[in-house]
């Protein structure tokens, strides 16, 4: 596994990671920082969203052992579109790193952003996105009728 860049490893030495924890990373690129989160949640689980296609299959080749060992997912699909699949576990944190609909550059996709991921999030779950020193927390109301599915 090659190191993360500086940059990287300071927004991933900056999330509140714990043995156990499920992640959800949004807009993960080619999964460098979702593969660093995976060793450190141990037996927990990261899954890594983009929508783009190429980022998603270069995250699956990049990480092939890390998701063969189960520690690890990817799925092509944009956050404002994102939904837990039949079955699946909410997520105890999520964060994105550059994302367009999270970080003003796509302001017409942030409320139906801001949902999917409230909707995924466990109750207590908690977002960072980049834009802090180096990362900023999102507050996502739990129960807010907006927020509703």
């Amino acid at each position: 596994m090659s190191p993360l860049s500086p940059r990287l490893a300071a927004v991933v030495d900056a999330l509140p990671l714990r043995p156990g924890m499920r992640v959800l990373e949004i807009g993960g690129g080619p999964g460098a920082a979702a593969k660093e989160v995976a060793m450190r949640v141990g037996r927990g689980h990261i899954l890594m969203i983009d929508r783009s296609a190429k980022s998603v299959a270069l995250a699956s080749s990049s990480a092939a052992e890390v998701i063969a060992a189960g520690r690890m997912s990817v799925r092509h699909v944009a956050v404002e579109d994102f939904a837990l699949a039949e079955g699946e576990e909410p997520f105890d944190l999520a964060f994105g790193i550059r994302v367009g609909a999270l970080d003003g550059r796509r302001p017409e996709l942030t409320g139906s952003a801001l949902q999917r991921i409230a909707n995924a999030l466990a109750p207590g779950g908690r977002l960072f996105i980049d834009g802090g020193t180096p990362l900023r927390e999102i507050r996502l109301p739990q129960s807010s009728p907006r927020f509703a599915v």
